[in-house]
């Protein structure tokens, strides 16, 4: 515990810490919370999912509310209601020991009015997805006039999703912010832009070796099949996996679904997520899974963004990803809070050179495995 005290986090935030087990800091947790936390400024930190950037963020952000004010003073933006919710209610632990501070999330799939009713009440923090956020300032339902910082949380989603449009236009409207925290998996060219058109030129810069932007716990495989063997070899490795629980990725919706149906008839407790489904729907499946009544999500990378479901063993790629930023993201989805996973992916010939690929621009090594029996 001293760890966190030596960057600067007061003790009664430590002892929330501490019951979350969290008691190590992570490597973006000690480049970044001393920066933060001792003087204003706008960073660009490159942190991959499942490496503990919310207490990055979050235990400086916190540090900097005044619980006497009534006033919204920190945003946080994130590409999903699943993220948002899961921040939201990891920063709500932080402080169970310490002053009274209310974060509220907003985001799409639930009613509006019942969001703006409850911005009514006393908020520190808000939590939001850019486009509720839009919603909600242009109903005059939130006042950000005294947002001193705003966090960019997995920013390279939000644009990926299709949220440029609505961050310039949240970042130009912020004007009493003195902080601008971006963090992002990757820094494409379209992060480039908003970092040179929104952040400080002298914007802190804490770098992720390439070798350190996929997890380390995380063991990387692959198992070369033809397609048409690629369920049977599925359902081997899976058997071989016991009772341990993990994502199914495919590529999509048509291919969740069929893949879904298929472990089902195989007495495997599963069910799909993809873009098409009902927020209340989508909930229903993520609520089964969290409650471990599913076994297997399957699920495509769009539907799968802001996932956190502790205790996941695996990772399995039954469909190739479009790109290595969404293998990244995939993979880091198990061996989280520092256990140990498997990320398997089920490739024939052709792909299994495409591997090669990974390894060089994520700094990550594959094993081969064979076919288990």
């Amino acid at each position: 515990m001293k760890n966190f005290e030596k960057l600067g986090i007061n003790a009664s935030i430590i002892k929330g810490l501490a019951e979350l087990n969290i008691v190590e800091p992570t490597d973006i947790q000690k480049k970044v919370i001393p920066i933060l936390l001792n003087r204003k400024t706008d960073i660009v930190a490159q942190a991959q999912t499942g490496t503990g950037k919310t207490a990055a963020f979050g235990l400086p952000l916190l540090a900097q509310m005044d619980p006497n004010s009534d006033a919204v003073q920190g945003l946080i933006l994130c590409p999903t209601r699943e993220l948002a919710k899961q921040v939201a209610k990891q920063l709500f632990k932080f402080i169970k020991y310490s002053n009274r501070l209310f974060i509220e999330a907003v985001y799409g799939g639930e009613p509006i009015d019942r969001q703006i009713s409850k911005l009514k009440r006393p908020t520190q923090i808000v939590v939001a997805t850019p486009g509720r956020l839009i919603d909600l300032i242009s109903r005059k339902a939130v006042d950000l006039r005294k947002v001193k910082t705003v966090v960019l949380d997995e920013a390279d989603e939000m644009l990926s999703m299709g949220f440029q449009k609505e961050l310039d236009q949240i970042l130009q409207s912020l004007h009493s912010v003195e902080n601008k925290w971006l963090f992002s998996a990757t820094i494409p060219r379209g992060i480039q832009e908003i970092i040179s058109k929104h952040l400080s030129k002298i914007a802190e810069r804490i770098e992720v070796k390439k070798e350190d932007v996929v997890n380390k716990k995380i063991s990387h495989q692959y198992l070369v099949c033809d397609e048409s063997e690629k369920l049977e070899a599925l359902l081997l490795f899976l058997k071989s996996q016991h009772k341990n629980r993990g994502v199914v990725f495919c590529k999509t919706k048509v291919a969740t679904q069929k893949l879904a149906k298929q472990l089902i008839a195989k007495n495997i407790a599963a069910d799909a997520i993809h873009g098409d489904l009902q927020q209340k729907e989508r909930d229903k499946v993520m609520r089964a899974f969290k409650n471990e009544s599913l076994r297997i999500l399957v699920a495509t990378d769009v539907s799968a963004r802001g996932i956190d479901v502790s205790g996941l063993t695996f990772v399995a790629h039954y469909q190739l990803p479009e790109s290595d930023e969404y293998y990244t993201h995939r993979s880091g989805r198990t061996a989280r809070a520092g256990n140990e996973g498997i990320s398997m992916c089920f490739v024939n010939n052709a792909e299994a050179k495409m591997l090669k690929n990974y390894e060089r621009s994520l700094g990550i090594r594959f094993t081969k495995v064979k076919q288990v029996r």
